[in-house]
This record gives structure tokens, sequence and C-alpha cells, in this order.
């Protein structure tokens, strides 16, 4: 295996022996924003203001989907790797890994670690959770991510993972929040329980409500976290996420709607952060429901309306357009010179008439639970479509039970995306066909051969050249609108502090907020 296939600065010993970096955590601080340089303290109760969750959310890790339950699993659990804020990977459970080949992978399990339980972590019970997202009944999201798997065995007491061909990228795989190390019996994992071995211990649980946990007293990382308690709250509406910031009821909030920071700045109340990186904004079209299976009438919907206007107006300029395209600028395998699509009412209404149409009616069903501003963002595609002829009629639903009713049930709605550190991360969770995220239902045989070969081959310009045709098809023949890449906007309480840098993997610092941020 030689360097070729790795990004640039990073050596296939650094891959196969360890870790590798991704691009480093952009981070755009508005005036008068400071980070903090102090060393961390122990102490306090953190209370964080989310605008996700639900009723029916659990502990079942396969079934984890909105930020909500990854900040909740965050502080309560340990992956076999996690990914620093720089975006290197570091080890968590594993102390180390190697493979000599990319397709044999050894992951050296930490000793030491305890569960809340007092349970010993064994490479048993490593083996137990990667199972549990293994084989025919499993119904996780990324039972895709182990197709390849052929083996997962013990090898005294470090783990041997065998695949059926070479993937470098498999250890970003084994940083996916779905995949915590849980206690293991008999081989499987109790999905309902909460026990694990991160740095909070659960005391209290209602989903859709409220998560309240207690710093773990024998958390293995001495430098992680430092408050004494945690209480997690799920806050839907937007203005209500904003109210409890500024009432002091919480210490920090998420999907900050960028038309709210000038109050927040003027009330003096609060920091920002604007954190740049692959998140992504999408309204997917279900391509198994008519009109959608026609791929003419996708193109039409693609170029009937104003992706700047949306970047401008919903983003505030806290982001960037977007060529339907999941991939993004920090993704290394980006592609920048892809024929843009831009506005154009009459390039709309040619693609109509290929699909043998002079009008087109839809329903887009949206609701600020999808991200902030996608109510905002669907008028105004609207009001942008009726000049190709197509009326799109905004159905404003309910944020609560968003993510179960309407999500991968009504066929045009509103959605997002964190990004992924990796091309084929994001292509097999969210693109390949049958896999359980692939919103759009969207099934494409060409893509499902090539995402499995750029898995292992070793040329770095025809990999480079197989994502960046998967990036085409997506963009020009998928069924998923992806109109811009939004930054990450969190307010925090001006007591709380942060590392120097913040992680742009994820919202909420790769939603380790709960472990890496302290009161000041």
């Amino acid at each position: 295996m030689t360097n070729a296939m790795f990004p640039r600065g990073m050596t296939r010993r650094g891959v196969l022996k360890g870790g590798m970096a991704l691009t480093a955590a952009g981070l755009i601080l508005p005036a008068g924003m400071a980070m903090a340089q102090a060393e961390p303290k122990k102490g306090g109760v953190f209370r964080v203001g989310i605008g996700h969750g639900s009723t029916t959310d659990g502990y079942d890790p396969g079934l984890w989907d909105q930020l909500y339950v990854q900040t909740f699993a965050a502080a309560r659990h340990n992956q076999l790797i996690e990914i620093a804020a720089d975006g290197s990977l570091v080890g968590e459970i594993a102390e180390s890994w190697s493979s000599s080949d990319g397709a044999n992978w050894v992951f050296k399990i930490r000793d030491g670690v305890t569960f809340h339980s007092g349970k010993p972590v064994t490479v048993d019970d490593v083996i137990a959770s990667l199972n549990h997202h293994r084989g025919e009944a499993s119904t996780s999201a990324v039972k895709p991510y182990f197709d390849a798997v052929t083996d997962i065995k013990a090898d005294g007491t470090n783990l041997v993972v065998t695949l059926n061909a070479p993937n470098a990228d498999f250890p970003y795989l084994m940083s996916d929040y779905h995949l915590p190390v849980m206690p293991g019996t008999d081989g499987k994992i109790d999905p309902t329980s909460p026990d694990g071995c991160g740095g909070y211990i659960v005391e209290s649980y209602e989903p859709g409500v409220q998560a309240t946990l207690k710093r773990n007293p024998d958390y293995w990382k001495s430098d992680r976290a430092h408050f004494d308690q945690i209480v997690l709250l799920t806050i839907l509406d937007p203005a209500a996420r904003l109210n409890a910031l500024m009432t002091n009821e919480v210490d920090v909030i998420d999907q900050v709607d960028p038309a709210s920071i000038g109050l927040l700045e003027s009330r003096g109340v609060a920091n920002i952060l604007s954190i740049s990186g692959n998140a992504h904004y999408v309204f997917p079209m279900d391509a198994r429901a008519a009109p959608f299976t026609d791929n003419n009438v996708r193109l039409a919907l693609k170029y009937a309306f104003d992706r700047q206007e949306l970047v401008d107006k919903i983003l505030a300029g806290h982001g960037s357009v977007s060529n339907d395209n999941p991939i993004g600028p920090a993704n290394r395998y980006f592609f920048a010179d892809m024929e843009a699509k831009t506005y154009d009412p009459d390039k709309a209404k040619s693609y109509l008439k290929k699909a043998g149409m002079d009008k087109l009616e839809v329903t887009l069903s949206a609701a600020n639970a999808a991200f902030a501003g996608a109510v905002d963002a669907a008028v105004l595609m609207s009001e942008k479509a009726a000049p190709a002829g197509i009326t799109i009629t905004v159905d404003r639903v309910p944020d609560d039970g968003y993510w179960d009713n309407v999500w991968m049930k009504k066929p045009f709605c509103a959605s997002y995306w964190g990004g992924r550190p990796v091309e084929d991360q994001m292509f097999t969770t969210a693109y390949q066909t049958g896999a359980a995220w692939n919103e759009s239902f969207w099934s494409n045989a060409e893509f499902d051969k090539l995402l499995v070969a750029a898995r292992s081959e070793l040329d770095e310009a025809k990999r480079k050249d197989m994502y960046q045709e998967m990036q085409r098809l997506v963009s020009f023949e998928g069924s998923t609108i992806i109109p811009m890449y939004n930054n990450y906007v969190m307010a925090l309480s001006k007591a709380l502090a942060t590392p120097e840098k913040v992680a742009n993997n994820w919202n909420l610092d790769g939603f380790r907020c709960v472990e890496r941020w302290w009161f000041a």
C-alpha cells in the first residue's frame, strides 16, 4: 500500500499505525470573542439547550439519529476511536491500531477502563458492541459499515477485524457515534441499558424532555469531564432556545438562527461560535414516489431556486453555496470544479418539458426542527420556483415529532447532515442503495459499484476520479437537493470556557462539549 492514497502530509504509517488528520477545524469568531486559554477547572452544572430530541429516543445506539442523542451518548460512552478537535484520530477504548495491508486491522484495547457498573471493559465487550450492528436482524443505521467485515475476533486482549478488501478509512468508521463500547453478556449488548464507560453517569432521563447526568468519579480521562453535573434539555423552538440562554436557564444553545446573532451581541449575554466544516442542509425527494421518480423533474427543481439567496438570507453568510454535493470543501476529494448549478427558470422549464410536463405541483414539508430557518428556506424556494411553472406548497409541520413523523415518511421534506470526515463514510451512510439513512431512497448501480471499488483503490489519481464521479452522480442524478453548506452556529454563556480549537466534525464541539468544556 503506497502513501499516494492518503491525504497530503499524511503517511501510510500514520494511517495504519494509529491515526491520520483531517483538515483542521475552521473557526470564525465575531468581534469581541476570544477563546479561553486558561487551564480547565472542575465544577458546576452545565445546562445544554438542544434543538433536537424526541419522546421515541432511546438507548439503542443503532437508532441514534440527531444531535440530542449524540450529545447524550458522548457524555456516557466512549468509542474505539475519537476524532480530536484538530481532525486527527486519537485512541479512546482502542489505545492504538495497526494494519499491514488495510484489510486486517488490530486494535489494542485499553487496560484499566471500567463501566459505570464497575465491570472492566474487555475485548469481548468491544466485540459484542460491534456485532450489534451486524447481521440480517440488525436495524442499525451503520449496518453498511460492516458489509465488508468478514470476521471480528479476539487475539488475547486485542481486537482483530478482517475486511474482504483493503480500506484505509476503516479507523474513521470506528469513530462513529453509533459505535459506543457497551457491556456485553453472552456476546450481546443490552440496547436498553444506560451503562457506559464515559465521563458521566445517567441519573435520570425523560426522552424528548431532559437528561441529567453526574460526573463519573472513576473516569480514566483525568483531563476531561469537568462539570459536576450535566443537564441536557430538548428545546425545539428556536425562539424558546434563544430566550432560555438570555434568561440564564441554559449555558449553551445549538442551531442559533443567524438573524438573532445581532440581538445576542447587543444584549452582551453570550459569545458566538461559528464553525465551518462539511455540514449541509438538504431537501430529500423520495426517488420511489412520483413525480420524483423522473430525474428530469429532480433537475428542474434543482435549477428552480437561488442558492446564494438561501446562503445570504437563511445563513446570513454563515455558510456557503453547495452544488447538491454532500462532500464538502474540507474533504480531501472535494469536486471543486464540478459544473455549477445556478438559478435558471428557463433551464428548469426545459427539464420539465423533457419529463413531459408544462407545470409541476409538489408539497414540501418543513419544520425548524430540521434546521434553523428551514421553513423560511422552503418559502424562498417556493417563490423562486414559480417563474419556472413549478408550484411548491410549503407544508409547515410541527417541530415535535418531526424526525419520527416526517423525515423519511413524507416524499419531499427538509433535513440536515453534519457531514463526515471521509467520503466513504458519507456516501455509505446516506447514498448507498438500501442504507438505513438513505433518506431519498435513491438507488444507482454505477454509484454503488464505484463506492465499493474506491475503498480499496491504491492509486491516488484513480481514487480521486472515483470519488469525484460519485459526487457528480449524486449532484446531477441524485434525489437530494443540497443548496448550502452551513456553519455550526452556537451561542455560549460568557461563564463558559472552551479549548482554543473547537471541532468542526459535528455541532457542539463534535457533540463533546459535555466532556471538553468547563466553567471559567
